[in-house]
């Protein structure tokens, strides 16, 4: 965990630079000239952000708490693993959407949130149930929660300060000898930047959240196969509900986006056309050697999850 935590904070500090270096080119372009104006203002979008990232999770995922005799199965569940991770028991939630996920997210481990979505509950069986949350309670542990919560706003900072001064900066560029126009392509620059650093936080602390869920007691196939299921359902979904929800993929156990690819590749690993993935299928991947073509390791790269039959194959190593 220690190296996980490590890249995490190195990341949050290279992205706090990014945010100090923009708000010094605003404020130059403003004419602001003072050192502790710049330090408050960037310290200030990170506060906000560790704000109001949790209402904002909230709203756009239509996020409910529940009590214990509404959902016992899925309270106990969250409970018992919570225990079990050494953490205290996070709030229990469900999200009244049809496409099948679940995400853990909060400003602590002592204000961490669980939720699930309507869809999930419906796709998965208790023991893959257990291992997705299990991935989530391992979320919350890691503390990468709030780290992605930190760092994902960030690129939508950059990209809304790029529109601005690139778009609307050019009545305002004659004056200041095209000064709007440089600091909307700096921000598109840093957009592009941060998003690739983001976009890798969120897939090594995958990973992690994977291994966590097997040391919880979580079977490897029970975890495979529910990411088989959720690639499956996402798949099946309304594209438009996924668009909806694209912004927040990040905090998904799979993104829902590249579902269409996926099933493609994860259909020969379930042998017997049942639907799931099991301990004997899993073991088949383990003797197999996984290669990405050049366009998957893209793909890859530019996306908030790792490639799912590559994850799949690293569940595979635990499956002894």
């Amino acid at each position: 965990m220690f190296m996980l935590r490590l890249k995490m904070w190195l990341l949050v500090t290279a992205l706090f630079g990014i945010v100090y270096a923009l708000i010094v080119m605003l404020g130059y372009y403003a004419g602001i000239n003072n050192f502790y104006f710049y330090l408050l203002a960037s310290v200030g979008v990170m506060l906000l952000q560790y704000l109001l990232g949790p209402l904002i999770v909230e709203w756009t995922m239509q996020v409910r708490y529940i009590k214990r005799e509404e959902n016992p199965a899925l309270y106990n569940m969250v409970e018992g693993l919570a225990a079990q991770a050494g953490i205290p028991a996070p709030r229990v939630a469900i999200s009244n959407i049809a496409l099948p996920n679940a995400f853990a997210f909060g400003r602590s481990v002592r204000d961490g949130r669980v939720c699930v979505t309507s869809g999930i509950l419906k796709l998965l069986n208790a023991d893959e149930l257990r291992a997705v949350l299990g991935h989530e309670i391992s979320h919350i542990k890691n503390r990468d929660v709030l780290t992605i919560t930190l760092l994902s706003v960030i690129p939508l900072i950059m990209y809304r300060i790029a529109w601005q001064f690139l778009f609307f900066g050019r009545r305002d560029s004659n004056r200041s000898g095209g000064g709007a126009a440089l600091i909307g392509l700096v921000a598109f620059v840093f957009y592009f930047i941060t998003n690739l650093l983001v976009l890798y936080a969120s897939r090594i602390r995958e990973y992690f959240a994977d291994r966590g869920s097997i040391a919880l007691g979580n079977p490897p196939s029970a975890l495979a196969s529910s990411l088989y299921k959720l690639v499956y359902g996402s798949a099946r979904a309304d594209k438009d509900e996924i668009r909806e929800h694209e912004g927040l993929k990040a905090f998904f156990v799979n993104d829902p986006s590249q579902a269409m690819n996926e099933i493609r590749e994860l259909r020969q690993l379930d042998t017997n056309k049942d639907g799931t993935i099991d301990f004997a299928e899993l073991a088949l991947l383990a003797d197999k050697k996984v290669h990405l073509s050049f366009t998957d390791k893209l793909m890859e790269s530019l996306s908030t999850h790792p490639n799912m039959l590559r994850r799949i194959k690293k569940l595979s190593e635990y499956n002894r």
